[in-house]
């Protein structure tokens, strides 16, 4: 599938549902930018490749919206 081709699909599919670059979807989440791409990396967070960029659309940011924050708490080990 052609660049273009992807393009006019995202296009279309934005009609219908709203799409968001990393930047814009890190800040309605209220972390960075990298954390946002960790997230995608990771498969928490489902996202669209467009060249070098990602898009998102806005319904999935509730798959990570109620994560816990912080790192989790070391768990001892009994000896």
């Amino acid at each position: 599938m052609t660049v273009f081709l992807k393009k006019l699909i995202l296009f279309i599919m934005s009609k219908e549902t709203k799409l968001l670059s990393v930047i814009e979807a890190a800040e309605k989440l209220g972390v960075s930018r990298w954390r946002v791409n960790q997230f995608i990396n990771e498969g928490r967070l489902p996202a669209q490749k467009i060249g070098r960029s990602y898009v998102i659309k806005e319904s999935d940011l509730q798959l990570v919206e109620d994560r816990p924050t912080g790192r989790p708490p070391k768990v001892k080990a009994e000896k």
